[in-house]
């Protein structure tokens, strides 16, 4: 009788403020149609969420967005994408147990939508990386202009990307799992 692999579990959280393209990043590289819990924007938002920078948008994440990608037949990276209104983040404290990392998204338009995000995952000791969303292409800002302004430690990776696009969302996702390696192999005491 044969014994049957059960792959091993990575969770990874995709968060940041509203309109920064979570539901985007985890559509664009999940090997499996994303489990997306978007809702329409109502006009019970008014006066709640601000459109300010985003003001096309015409959907939001209501509680996560899931995603799977397979790495090798004995692990999986799960992907849970955060809702990024003020008013849903009490859910993030249950999507962000056991997460071996976060990406943090920004939005170069809104850079002080990613300041809550920054300050959760540091506070918590969880280990990010910070993707610059570089929406219609445009790179208003330098990696080093966003890790100036965001205040970020020399250590955690900022990579410019378009969510869009799976080879550049998957550039950030190996920034910090090289994060997580290197944190891993400097609490063990060996070189990186």
């Amino acid at each position: 009788m044969t014994q049957s692999l059960v792959p091993g579990a990575v969770k990874i959280l995709v968060a940041g403020g509203f309109g920064v393209g979570k539901t985007t990043m985890v559509g664009s590289v999940s090997e499996i149609e994303p489990l997306s819990t978007e809702e329409r924007i109502t006009q019970a938002s008014v006066g709640v969420d601000s459109l300010d920078g985003v003001r096309d948008k015409s959907t939001t994440t209501v509680a996560m967005d899931f995603g799977r990608i397979t790495l090798r037949d004995d692990l999986v990276l799960y992907l849970f994408g955060t809702p990024g209104q003020f008013r849903f983040w009490f859910m993030w404290d249950d999507l962000a147990l056991g997460a071996l990392g976060a990406i943090v998204l920004a939005d170069t338009r809104r850079l002080e939508s990613s300041f809550a995000a920054v300050d959760y995952f540091e506070q918590r000791g969880v280990p990010f990386a910070v993707g610059v969303n570089c929406f219609h292409g445009r790179r208003e800002a330098s990696a080093e202009d966003v890790r100036a302004a965001l205040d970020l430690d020399e250590s955690v990776p900022v990579v410019l990307c378009d969510v869009r696009d799976r080879a550049s969302s998957k550039e950030v996702l190996l920034a910090l799992l090289d994060r997580v390696r290197t944190g891993a192999l400097a609490a063990a005491g060996q070189p990186a």
